[in-house]
């Protein structure tokens, strides 16, 4: 993971490519799938690079992502069969209205992150 980190945390789209190089040269053997996907998707993902860098470490740390999904799945873990998909919706539903209550953390850079999110997509951010 951590050669993979040095892809997707470089600076620069050209520093990137270099260590999706190096990734592959360690990697490939053991994992071949990694790079090329990457490498076939990279018309998709080097779009990353025009965001900001505060933007692009959002989008890669997904700490919080991965603790909400854990929550979610405490909740449904105890009940393997549920009468329909509407009842496991709802349950889902009401247990993230129980996990969103205790969210009290803010990122420290937020304030910088959604600014530079609000010039960029002016349309979809609101006061």
């Amino acid at each position: 993971m951590a050669d993979l980190r040095r892809v997707y945390a470089a600076a620069t789209e050209e520093t990137t490519l270099e260590e999706m190089e190096s990734f592959r040269d360690i990697w490939d053997c053991k994992y071949p799938k990694i790079y090329r996907s990457w490498s076939e998707n990279w018309a998709t993902l080097s779009t990353y690079f025009k965001y900001p860098k505060a933007v692009r470490r959002l989008t890669y740390t997904t700490n919080a992502i991965e603790g909400f999904n854990c929550q979610l799945g405490k909740v449904t873990k105890s009940k393997t069969i549920f009468p329909s998909d509407d009842s496991l919706l709802k349950m889902l539903y009401l247990a993230t209205m129980d996990i969103t209550k205790k969210w009290t953390g803010h990122r420290q850079d937020w304030g910088k992150v959604r600014g530079e999110l609000s010039i960029m997509f002016p349309d979809r951010l609101s006061d």
